[in-house]
């Protein structure tokens, strides 16, 4: 059943994406699924794979992923006439949890951004905080994308590391996206670049040109855990704030504007999700208050 597992995406899947589908046919599905033959295999034999991968401690959304593997190679399979039917399809796959969010409230943001003023990546933080960017989109970020004039920000790029080293591709909905900047990310931009300029003079030739907004003192990409270890921790810890990802502070940025009104499509357009269906399923749980705010609205229009 080898030929399962042939599915050609290296040539249009990021390289991070191809080594983790990689990792998880090599680590969970070859060695369970492996030996049989794609003609006999069968929707109980998937059905119990997935359930012993959950009974294993696998996050639902980690099985899911597996399903889709899976459903995309069979499906590759009977479009070569290897198999008569994707028996994927006959198959449920388990539901993916909640996503487990921890978005800082208005004062925490207030506390972390005052923390981070001063440092060498202010600027960072009140981007991740005001425009709601993943910390790949913020790392691949160049000073083309950014135009002081029109007071926006081009989102096109985001920076994933594989094996060979960083790379940078489209965003995650496989498109770009412009967002217009606060003051305040303005007036940390300005000054992270006057800071960055006389870095690049310190360091001479050893600079490298890559006009990153974000890099480290020679010019090279930052690396994301060294990020996370060596200041977003360590600013949350210095002010004891719930020790988060630092993806909670997109989760933060979208929280803020919806609990105060922001229009659902206007956040869905910020965060670049695919859909304003998904930015509502997505943080209607967190929101517990527009539930009231829904009763009284109707209640206002009936009296």
């Amino acid at each position: 059943m080898h030929q399962v597992y042939n599915l050609e995406i290296k040539g249009y899947a990021k390289p991070s994406t191809f080594e983790s589908y990689e990792r998880i046919i090599r680590n969970h599905i070859k060695p369970a699924l492996g030996h049989k033959k794609l003609k006999t295999l069968a929707p109980n034999h998937l059905q119990y794979f997935y359930q012993s991968k959950l009974d294993d401690g696998l996050a639902p959304g980690t099985v899911r992923l597996m399903h889709g593997i899976l459903h995309k190679a069979l499906e590759q399979a009977t479009q070569w006439g290897a198999v008569s039917r994707n028996v994927c399809k006959a198959v449920t796959p388990p539901k993916p949890n909640p996503e487990d969010m921890h978005p800082l409230d208005a004062e925490q943001t207030k506390l972390l951004l005052k923390a981070a003023h001063g440092t060498r990546l202010e600027a960072l933080y009140v981007l991740a905080v005001t425009g709601g960017l993943r910390v790949g989109e913020l790392l691949g970020l160049t000073w083309e994308d950014v135009d002081f004039d029109t007071v926006t920000l081009r989102v096109r790029r985001t920076k994933s590391r594989a094996r060979s080293g960083p790379t940078f591709t489209t965003p995650k909905n496989g498109k770009g996206r412009s967002i217009k900047l606060t003051r305040q990310a303005v007036e940390a931009l300005k000054l992270h670049r006057a800071a960055q300029n006389i870095e690049r003079l310190k360091a001479g030739s050893l600079w490298q040109s890559n006009n990153l907004v974000f890099s480290t003192t020679t010019g090279k990409p930052l690396d994301f855990r060294n990020l996370a270890t060596a200041s977003f921790k360590p600013l949350l810890k210095k002010v004891g704030l719930p020790d988060i990802r630092f993806h909670d502070l997109r989760h933060t940025c979208a929280t803020l504007l919806l609990s105060r009104g922001h229009h659902p499509k206007l956040v869905q357009d910020l965060l670049g999700h695919a859909s304003v269906a998904m930015t509502l399923d997505r943080y209607s749980h967190v929101l517990p208050g527009m539930g009231d705010q829904t009763a009284a609205a109707m209640e206002a229009a009936l009296s």
